[in-house]
């Protein structure tokens, strides 16, 4: 049986949901087509199995797996999706610039709200619960919660995990390579020739070799691809990026002001709230919980009064003045300003802690130990 129970739902969908509706205040294709590309490059020969992973294919429950597309976005319930405005997120190629495309007006990006639970963006590693038809329950292993100690929990599309051992094996052994552009793509060759699917920041991928201008990285179910050395930055297995300083992290929040809210998201496609900040911290090898009222309340970081804010901490506010039912957070950049996802009408932006909050929905704030 799946492990999503309906109070745990009813947290998501009902404390978070007035982030979104604002009642408070990269053209893709395929892995497939990477593959077949190598083929096409004699210096390059493919390694591993002469037949790659089949995507969907031996999922079964307890199995590791690994997201085979640009981002795949788990839902509360399998087949609860819109024909004709989700399509483009259920495929495998996914394409989320048709998918951000076909909800440009704000009801239906603001349906989503409460009917998505997170993404987890290329070579994220999932356990497998439950098999539904053309669905997996999974757990999202790098996104903590209390839901499950395990992982972040939800539905997605089979067609777009895979089980590759190769792979696997590789992510558990070899450097890495994270994405630090806002989005790149992969390529057949070192050149940039052949190009597959577009990554998003903050994915990250084991790394099989280098040139001057290209690291060779593994894809889960694709044997190998390029990426432009610009484009990342390699660790060795187990390194950590270096502990980043508040402007760090406001700088890399910076990146996205503009970019169009979209809930559940974790990617440079979109992100809610707190996969905003989420993915701030992770991308500098800090981890904190996955939801807003979980970083609040679950991630093991310092409470800061009011009048001692300071920039780069994290302020959470309720459903209500004086609630406990945590609906958004923002990171406080000084000044009175914070930066933030808002809501399914609005994108990344800046602007004023007291002008958002102008009936006292403010519940505290947690400060992420940081350099300097």
């Amino acid at each position: 049986m799946s492990t999503h129970t309906p109070t745990v739902r009813l947290t998501r969908r009902d404390g978070l949901r007035l982030a979104a509706t604002g009642t408070a205040g990269l053209a893709v294709a395929g892995l497939g087509a990477v593959a077949p590309a190598l083929a096409e490059v004699p210096a390059a020969p493919a390694a591993g199995p002469a037949t790659l992973p089949e995507p969907g294919a031996g999922l079964t429950p307890g199995a590791t797996a690994h997201v085979a597309v640009t981002a795949t976005t788990l839902w509360v319930e399998p087949g609860s999706n819109r024909p004709g405005i989700d399509d483009p997120s259920l495929t495998n190629p996914v394409d989320l610039d048709a998918w951000n495309a076909n909800m440009q007006d704000t009801e239906p990006r603001r349906w989503l709200t409460g009917e998505l639970e997170s993404q987890a963006v290329l070579g994220s590693e999932v356990i497998v619960d439950e098999i539904d038809g053309d669905w997996a329950h999974i757990v999202v292993t790098a996104q903590g919660t209390p839901r499950d100690a395990r992982g972040y929990p939800g539905w997605v599309p089979t067609v777009q995990l895979v089980v590759d051992e190769d792979f696997a094996q590789q992510a558990a052994s070899a450097p890495t390579a994270t994405v630090t552009a806002l989005t790149s793509t992969l390529t057949g060759t070192p050149s940039g020739n052949h190009p597959g699917i577009d990554v998003s920041f903050d994915t990250i991928l084991p790394v099989l070799g280098r040139t001057a201008k290209a690291v060779k990285v593994a894809v889960p179910g694709g044997r190998h691809a390029y990426l432009p050395a610009d484009d990342v930055v390699v660790r060795e297995h187990g390194e950590q990026p270096p502990l980043p300083t508040v402007e760090d992290i406001v700088a890399t929040g910076e990146r996205f002001l503009g970019l169009r809210y979209l809930w559940a998201g974790v990617s440079a496609y979109g992100f809610d709230c707190s996969g905003f900040t989420y993915t701030l911290f992770h991308h500098h090898g800090i981890s904190i919980d996955r939801d807003a009222g979980d970083q609040m309340n679950h991630s093991g970081l310092e409470p800061v009064e009011r009048e001692d804010l300071q920039r780069g901490d994290l302020v959470f506010f309720a459903s209500e003045p004086g609630g406990d039912s945590i609906r958004h957070v923002a990171l406080y950049i000084g000044d009175d300003l914070i930066m933030q996802a808002p809501n399914a009408a609005r994108s990344v932006e800046i602007m004023s802690l007291t002008e958002y909050d102008p009936i006292g929905e403010y519940a505290g704030a947690r400060r992420v130990a940081l350099a300097g």
